[in-house]
């Protein structure tokens, strides 16, 4: 067991989920065969199942080849992403699911999904308590005037 110092800053390296990856895949020859069991006419079935699939691959693909992200996020001081401090900082759970949010230099949301496959259980706690140490520290003031 190791012994960790309270302020260290909780560090990620987001990769692109292989759970998320294979449920976008499926998708690929699920919408296409739900379109097909469909009381849609013929003439409208193919297009559509051709377009749904061809969406899905392009999204299944696309997670798949996102650029791996370093995200560290100190107790206090900025939270930086791919070593650029960003805005707006946010964590919402949602049973083992961490959906992070924040804005970056250009003014942009953005947004990460971080699936079990992606956090495991240690570094998902990590995340909790700083996270609560930040709020924490965000709503303690001053003590003296």
């Amino acid at each position: 067991m190791r012994s960790s110092n309270a302020s260290a800053p909780c560090r990620i390296d987001w990769r692109p989920s292989r759970w998320l990856t294979a449920a976008l895949w499926s998708l690929t020859v699920l919408a296409p065969l739900s379109l097909w069991a469909s009381d849609l006419p013929g003439v409208l079935v193919w297009p559509l199942a051709l377009c749904a699939a061809g969406g899905a691959a392009w999204s299944a693909r696309s997670h798949q080849r996102a650029a791996l992200l370093s995200i560290v996020v100190p107790v206090e001081g900025d939270v930086t992403v791919a070593g650029q401090a960003v805005e707006a900082f946010t964590v919402t759970w949602r049973g083992a699911l961490a959906f992070l949010s924040w804005r970056d230099g250009a003014g942009r949301d953005r947004r990460l999904a971080l699936w079990p496959d992606v956090l495991d259980p240690a570094t998902r706690r990590e995340l909790r308590l700083v996270m609560a140490a930040r709020a924490a520290v965000r709503i303690a003031g001053p003590v003296a005037p």
